[in-house]
């Protein structure tokens, strides 16, 4: 029985995993697997990469960048796209440069033996000891299984606002790290001293987790952003169109994390900081439940535009355990 080369690509150690599980069980394949763009055409240029499932938002090369290298090269490859990413230019980009289908974040085997056989990429069956497959079968950490939890929930959050301001938004990795309260202090003093910035705070809490959301826009782009939004009105102020804007991104960055983690988060009044309250005393407020903080940096972007929204999602100190406990299934 002859094996199909099949190369999965995803910088998350977790989504490969997840890809790996889900792979059918009588698909006779030899798997090959990839953290970058790189490493996914050097394998493709061995022969490595018949079949290749392939993530779109990476470092150093994005899934774009490979599927044009591919056409570029005349290379052959059979070509899934797995992506967070689910903005509808997004499908229409990865199809226009050769993919051949996309599935979307989180998925289930279902789906995928669905799409390979609809593809007629599902032949010859025969079973393939799912240990062969795993062989290394990885720890998973909690870091890399938080990072793909939140970047499904930003892809999410970027469809919506690619619809709200018929924009393509640009989707970043995102940054995880614990800081101790003194780091977060300094980071979010540097963010507001250097440039003049208009953010927009908002507490969240539910079943053991709790945190702020901290949104900020530059000054100098909410012209452009009141534009984008097709403000008709001079009694919509800047202020009413950045809470409406904040409502929409954070709103589901929260809600798709509650729902993978199966939780339901409550939402605070948003705040805006230097009207309400100060970054200072936000710091203040929260000094004894951040002594850590799990703090998650995203930067979207607006294709096309200099527009760039920042956001930071603050977990409590307590809430790492509870997160932990969460997300455990999917670190073993």
């Amino acid at each position: 029985m002859s094996l199909t080369p099949l190369l999965v690509c995803d910088d998350s150690s977790m989504a490969r995993k997840q890809v790996l599980r889900a792979l059918p069980a009588d698909w006779p394949v030899s798997v090959t697997e990839a953290g970058n763009g790189h490493e996914a055409m050097d394998a493709i240029r061995l022969g490595l990469g018949q079949v290749v499932l392939l993530d779109l938002t990476m470092p150093e090369m994005d899934g774009y960048q490979v599927l044009s290298a591919l056409r570029a090269e005349g290379l052959a490859a059979q070509v899934i796209v797995i992506s967070a990413d689910i903005q509808e230019e997004a499908v229409r980009r990865v199809l226009a440069l050769g993919a051949l289908a996309f599935l979307k974040k989180p998925f289930d085997e279902n789906d995928l033996r669905q799409t390979l056989s609809q593809l007629g990429i599902l032949t010859e069956p025969g079973y393939i000891p799912q240990r062969n497959r795993l062989a290394a079968n990885p720890i998973i950490s909690f870091h890399d299984v938080f990072r793909e939890t939140v970047n499904v929930a930003i892809g999410r959050a970027a469809a919506l606002i690619a619809k709200v301001l018929g924009v393509f938004v640009q989707l970043p990795v995102p940054n995880v790290n614990i800081l101790e309260v003194g780091e977060l202090h300094m980071a979010l003093t540097d963010a507001s001293t250097c440039k003049k910035l208009t953010a927009i705070c908002q507490g969240f809490i539910g079943s053991g987790i709790a945190g702020e959301a901290l949104l900020m826009f530059h000054d100098s782009e909410i012209a452009d952003i009141a534009q984008l939004m097709q403000r008709q009105s001079a009694d919509y102020s800047d202020l009413e169109m950045l809470l409406d804007l904040s409502s929409v991104l954070i709103g589901a960055c929260l809600s798709s994390i509650a729902e993978q983690i199966d939780v339901v988060f409550s939402q605070g009044h948003p705040q805006i900081l230097g009207q309400h309250a100060s970054i200072d005393e936000l710091i203040q407020v929260n000094r004894k439940r951040w002594k850590k903080t799990l703090a998650v940096e995203i930067s979207y972007s607006l294709e096309g535009h200099d527009i760039r929204f920042d956001l930071l999602l603050l977990f409590t100190e307590d809430s790492i355990e509870r997160l932990t406990h969460k997300l455990a299934y999917l670190t073993n």
